[in-house]
C-alpha cells in the first residue's frame, strides 16, 4: 500500500510541474520566427528572441464595444478563459496534493482520496477546457504548429484524469 500512495504521489506531482510548465512556458503555438502563448509572444529578429504583447487581429483581437461591426475572429474572452483556465488547473492540482497528504492523517478510511479525486477531476477539466477552447478558436488560418507547452497541456490532461480515477479507486479498496 505505501508503494502505491508513493506512485500516486509521484503521478501527481508530475502531473503538476506539466500543468506549470504548460502554463508559464512560452511555446502554444510556433512559427518558424514566432513562438506564442497564453500570455505573450517572442518573435526572432536578428536571432534575437524579443517579447511583445500578444497582437490584435484576428488569431488574438482585442474586446470590442458592442457598437462595432462583429467580426469572425475570436473575443479575448476566449483568451481569458484560456488564462484562467490554465491557472485553476495549477491552482486545483496543488491543492489536491496538499489535500491527498492532509487526508492521509486526518480522515478515516473509506473517506481519505475523495476530496483529492474531486480537485484533480476539476483540474483535468480546467485544462481540458483551456486547451480545447485553444485549439478551437485561435491560430485557424495560420502556417504554424502547436508548441511543446500546448501538448504538455493535454499530457497534464490526461495525468490529472487519470490521477482523480485511482483516487476515487482507491477510496473504494480503503473503505
Amino acid at each position: 500500500m505505501l508503494i502505491l500512495l508513493a506512485v500516486i504521489f509521484a503521478v501527481h506531482i508530475i502531473g503538476i510541474v506539466l500543468l506549470l510548465v504548460a502554463t508559464i512556458d512560452n511555446a502554444w503555438w510556433m512559427t518558424q520566427n514566432v513562438s506564442t502563448d497564453v500570455w505573450f509572444r517572442w518573435v526572432q529578429q536578428g536571432g534575437v528572441w524579443n517579447h511583445t504583447d500578444l497582437p490584435s487581429g484576428t488569431s488574438y483581437p482585442q474586446v470590442g464595444v458592442w457598437a462595432q461591426p462583429v467580426s469572425l475572429a475570436p473575443p479575448a474572452e476566449y483568451l481569458q478563459a484560456v488564462q484562467a483556465c490554465s491557472v485553476l488547473a495549477c491552482i486545483f492540482s496543488i491543492l489536491g496534493v496538499f489535500v491527498f497528504v492532509a487526508q492521509l492523517f486526518t480522515l478515516e478510511k473509506g473517506q481519505r482520496f475523495t476530496i483529492s479525486g474531486v480537485f484533480q477531476f476539476i483540474a483535468c477539466l480546467c485544462i481540458m477546457v483551456a486547451a480545447s477552447i485553444y485549439t478551437d478558436r485561435f491560430h485557424l488560418n495560420e502556417n504554424g504548429w502547436y508548441g511543446h507547452s500546448f501538448i504538455l497541456a493535454w499530457i497534464s490532461f490526461g495525468l490529472t484524469f487519470i490521477s482523480s480515477i485511482i483516487y476515487f479507486v482507491l477510496r473504494k479498496k480503503t473503505a
